[in-house]
């Protein structure tokens, strides 16, 4: 078999049935594919089907209008070179929960102004740079010892940790590429395992913040280098990465990697990544590369 579709629920809501996945089945022969037996990678959460002939698009498409409103995900990848070697991980709203500067804003009072800047640069309405630019100029004057001790308000996403020690276990390398700020990644890099992280310099003067950034500033062009770069460090391609992020400033990365993932994302990188999760939490990226809950389970770490 050529092709996987994979069905993934989230973990704290384990609502996939036989039903369903017969009726994947179903779909599948419909749009014109041969589907082999289903192979469920975890009781209830992520199921595999094989599959060969067809479009590979038009069957992802047709599995997802059977799924129709179940909160379930539908996940279509090539059998060939499925388990990848680079992770490469957006970090706010993606790896955690948090917009880092949205939350440092609230605190100033100018939360909804920031806040209005952040949604429209993730949307792609406004340039990355220009956005940050902005937003980092009202927090001018904050300490910078007030920005380390937000870091004990960082909020991990669910799966966060266990999708980093698996695929690390599995021999891939762990990176995390950031628009946001170095001090937050170190801490999200620490404390999650990651191997290496990429982000954006504040400028500092007398231990506090002139609302200035160090340049070259990290956006979408930055992200997709830094990719690169991982890359020929270890003699891989493009196809060897998975990527994962939630706004405009991924989409370079997103639809250059072997895997592209838009995760709980803007509507902007949703329409330009092969995949999309929008249900399950991130251990959905490893049952869309076939691992199993035995294997999940033996890296959990969240």
């Amino acid at each position: 078999m050529s092709h996987f579709v994979t069905l993934i629920a989230n973990p704290a809501l384990p609502r996939l049935s036989d039903g369903t996945v017969t009726s994947a089945r179903w779909a599948l022969e419909d749009a014109g594919a041969e589907g082999g037996e289903p192979d469920w990678l975890s009781p209830q959460v992520a199921c595999d089907i094989p599959f060969a002939g067809g479009d590979p698009g038009a069957a992802q498409a047709a599995v997802r209008d059977s799924v129709g409103r179940l909160p379930v995900d539908v996940v279509v990848t090539g059998a060939e070179n499925r388990r990848k070697r680079l992770l490469v991980a957006d970090m706010e709203s993606t790896v955690i929960r948090n917009e880092m500067v949205d939350d440092l804003a609230d605190l100033l009072g100018v939360g909804e102004t920031v806040r209005r800047i952040t949604q429209q640069a993730m949307n792609g309405e406004i340039p990355f740079r220009e956005a940050l630019a902005v937003r980092v100029e009202l927090l001018g004057g904050l300490e910078k010892e007030f920005l380390q001790a937000f870091c004990y308000r960082i909020e991990f996403t669910p799966g966060a940790r266990t999708l980093v020690r698996a695929m690390r276990k599995e021999g891939a390398l762990a990176t995390l590429v950031s628009g946001g700020f170095r001090i937050y990644s170190e801490f999200v890099r620490r404390e999650c395992g990651f191997d290496i992280d990429v982000a954006n310099d504040v400028v500092v003067d007398g231990g506090v913040l002139t609302g200035q950034l160090v340049h070259p500033v990290l956006g979408a062009q930055g992200k997709l280098e830094a990719m690169d770069a991982f890359l020929a460090d270890r003699g891989l391609s493009r196809q060897d990465a998975l990527a994962v992020g939630d706004g405009a400033n991924d989409i370079p990365m997103l639809q250059a990697a072997g895997a592209g993932v838009a995760f709980r994302a803007k509507p902007a990188a949703v329409a330009a990544a092969q995949h999309r999760i929008e249900h399950g939490d991130l251990t959905a990226l490893l049952y869309l590369q076939g691992y199993r809950h035995d294997e999940i389970a033996a890296a959990s770490g969240d």
